[in-house]
């Protein structure tokens, strides 16, 4: 199924807040992973744009398996004359002629489905592709690559610490075969860091930017993963009951795509190295609560199931960065509000 475009009105936003920022990649060349994800289709399509809009003259080379199936997904991508196609898995892909001052390394997406049915898979994707794609880096004259890590990497966050801040040293548990995606972002970061120090020690210049996402929503979001906020926005469009498989007390935030665009591109082009930075929504709700707002969003009146009940007491499990360094090292910060990132994504999807 052939994709929609992302509506003017997001790309405009997204340009309208990093307008600034895009100079230093004119006449360039950015080399993207994991360009048929949820990151990747935002980062390909508003770097597009910016292209077109600001006539950059810049190019960009997206590695896919299968090009096919994403001239398919984003015909209005793989159509755009400065977007090359280039097959390849990322752990072994040959590489691109040509030099590319920038990497964006976006492969390999928190799919819990593969995290439990293949581990070794995702974790082989995780190391292998952070290897092979800074080999390729250091080989193409990169300057600066960005790294899409996660704020998996801190392990569980803590009952009283209500937002997750970068300082904290945390971890997930190394011999739970659960923690094979957080485990495998920690040694992405590490990667960044050994290769960042090679680097500079034999005078090249290269930075490596770590951006730590949490939760999203928007266009391309698939409403029928593991993804709360879009499973039960699937629930609505397709006219059922909201499904809450646990008690509903979690608290998660969830920061819109045209909003992780322009912290992305701002991180890439502007965050200093080997500083990871939360990049995400600081402000949360319990999953009843986003269960509650997207039915009121959408369809007001439809019905929420509640699978478990909640524990009297119970301190919620809590899944929520925070956002301070963001806003104080690079002035971002979330624009569009939760109501409206719903309505969006909806209508994105055809209501």
């Amino acid at each position: 199924m052939c994709a929609k475009p992302i509506s003017t009105d997001d790309l405009e936003h997204i340009l309208a807040h990093t307008r600034g920022i895009w100079e230093e990649m004119r006449g360039q060349s950015v080399f993207f992973t994991g360009g048929t994800g949820f990151f990747g289709c935002w980062l390909v399509e508003s770097f597009c744009y910016a292209n077109r809009v600001l006539g950059l003259g810049a190019r960009a080379t997206v590695l896919t398996r299968n090009p096919e199936h994403f001239a398919a997904k984003c015909l209005h991508l793989a159509a755009d004359p400065a977007v090359a196609l280039h097959q390849g898995d990322v752990r072994d892909f040959d590489f691109p002629a040509g030099e590319f001052g920038y990497v964006i390394h976006a492969a390999t997406e928190a799919s819990a489905k593969q995290a439990a049915e293949e581990p070794m898979e995702m974790l082989s994707t995780i190391l292998g592709g952070t290897e092979r794609t800074l080999k390729f880096a250091a080989r193409c004259g990169a300057r600066k690559f960005l790294l899409t890590s996660s704020g998996a990497v801190y392990g569980r966050q803590p009952a009283e610490m209500t937002h997750m801040p970068e300082s904290y040293m945390g971890a997930p548990d190394p011999v739970d075969a659960g923690s094979v995606y957080a485990e495998g972002k920690r040694a992405a970061e590490l990667m960044c860091a050994v290769h960042q120090k090679a680097a500079l020690l034999k005078g090249v210049e290269f930075q490596a930017k770590i951006a730590r996402c949490w939760a999203f929503c928007g266009p391309h979001l698939p409403l029928d993963a593991h993804f709360a906020i879009g499973n039960f926005i699937g629930d609505v469009l397709a006219g059922r009951a909201i499904s809450i498989a646990g008690d509903g007390t979690p608290r998660r935030s969830y920061l819109y795509g045209a909003d992780l665009a322009i912290w992305l591109w701002t991180m890439l082009l502007r965050a200093p190295a080997l500083t990871p930075i939360n990049v995400g929504s600081g402000h949360d709700v319990s999953i009843l609560e986003l269960a509650e707002q997207v039915a009121a969003t959408l369809a007001p009146g439809t019905e929420i199931r509640v699978a478990k009940k909640a524990v009297m007491g119970a301190a919620p499990a809590r899944y929520v960065p925070s956002v301070v360094r963001a806003e104080e090292l690079l002035g971002l910060r979330e624009r569009i509000g939760l109501e409206e990132a719903i309505g969006k994504t909806a209508a994105w999807y055809g209501a």
